[in-house]
Formats: structure tokens, sequence, C-alpha cells
């Protein structure tokens, strides 16, 4: 089984323009990202897909490996999508280039997921982390996850999911991380199809995989690495590198 890493880095960002070339002790986040990537050990491959020479440039310059995006895109998946497209490969791990902080315990979850599944029911995986506060609950920049008994997911919303109606009962929130696992199939199915309703809704696109039947393994990983969205953000990542 051929498993490789895509971390897909778009330069404009819209509520953080210029993110990924953020200093982050002393590197652009990026950089930090593409190297704990590499550190996991866990693929054949690892590879940043861009459409910005910048982000290129400054990834070539440390000797790693880059792939050019020829064609506008919506979403990382969708950037992804075109660099795998003419690639043998079984397993892509979508790596999420605001993720300095990854693991490679979750990261290892993910892809034993498929390891155990036989009968090819997972198309994809992602990972889901708990979460307490009020704040974060309610915070639209934190997309959150609900799932069936199986741990396979229902819906993702910016919304507070599920509504705690009845306060008698307990409720647990989780919140979805934005690193995914497909199978190449999955992703490639993904590709073809047009942005779907919900998702345009909610500016999600794992709800585009929900809308057209696709099956989503959620993981639970008690690790909530810092995604960089905000400047908040990259000085909760700085303090973290710094501790």
């Amino acid at each position: 089984m051929k498993i490789v890493a895509m971390i897909p880095a778009r330069y404009e960002a819209s509520r953080f323009p210029g993110k990924l070339m953020k200093n982050l002790g002393g590197k652009p986040v990026i950089v930090r990202t593409y190297e704990s990537a590499l550190q996991t050990q866990l693929f054949d491959e690892v590879y940043i897909v861009t459409d910005s020479e910048i982000i290129s440039e400054e990834i070539t310059k440390i000797g790693g490996k880059v792939i050019m995006s020829q064609k506008e895109h919506d979403c990382g998946s969708d950037r992804i999508a075109e660099a795998v497209e003419n690639m043998s490969v079984d397993i892509v791990i979508n790596v999420q280039g605001d993720e300095p902080f990854i693991d490679a315990t979750s990261l290892s979850k993910l892809i034993d997921v498929f390891k155990v599944d036989n009968k090819k029911e997972v198309d994809l995986a992602s990972l889901k982390v708990k979460i307490t506060e009020e704040e974060e609950i309610k915070n639209p920049n934190n997309v959150k996850v609900i799932t069936d008994t199986r741990n396979f997911a229902i819906y993702f919303s910016r919304s507070v999911i599920p509504y705690h109606r009845d306060t008698d009962i307990n409720v647990s929130y989780f919140k979805h991380k934005g690193v995914y696992a497909f199978r190449k199939e999955a992703l490639m199915d993904f590709y073809t199809t047009p942005m779907t309703p919900l998702e345009k809704a909610e500016k999600i696109e794992a709800i585009r995989y929900l809308e057209v039947g696709k099956k989503i393994k959620m993981v639970e990983t008690q690790i909530d690495s810092i995604g960089i969205d905000t400047p908040d953000d990259l000085e909760k990542a700085i303090k973290k590198l710094n501790s």
C-alpha cells in the first residue's frame, strides 16, 4: 500500500492572507508543517501542492518536493486531486499547511483505519478532538462534527452541533481537525463532482463527500494541535513552540 502526504498550500487566505509564510520560530509556517510531516516517517513521499511561486521557492530551497497547481481550486481536496491524478498511489493523506504541530500518533491512527478495512468500507478517514470550552464550541472557525455509533461522520457544521436541548442529557462536542486520509478513488470522485449546496453554505469541503454518499470514518485524538487561521492563532503557535 503506497501512502503519500500532500500538503495543499495556498498563499492567499481570506481570514489571514499570507499566513503560511508567517515567521514561526525562525521558519515559515509552511516549512514547519512540511518538516513535521517528514519527521513522522509514515509516508513514502511528502509533497507541497501550491499555486504560489513564493511558497514553491521556499520549499525548494530546503530540498523539499513541490507540485505546482495548473488550475484554480476552491479547496484543498481539489488541489490534491489534480496533483495525484496520474500518480500510482493507494492512500493520500491531506496534511493542512497551517497545522505545523500535527503529530505522528494521530496520522498513524488514520493510516491504520485502512490497514484493517478489509471490506474497503471506508472512503476516507479524518480526525476529531473533544472540546469542552463554550467559546471553542460556539466559535464558527471551529468546525464541529457529529458521528453515528460506529464513528462514521453524519454531518459537519460551523454551528453548534448537536443542539443541547435537554440539559439533563450529557452531550460531547467534537472539533473536526482538517487532516484527511483518502482512498485515491474517493478523492478523484470528489474532484469530478461540482461543489454541493451544503458545502457552499458552510464552506466545509468534507460535506461534499457526505452529500455524494462517501463514508468518512472519524478517529478521535487527544492531541489538539494548533491550526493557524488568525493572527491570534499564530501567537498561540509561537508560545507553544517556545514552551
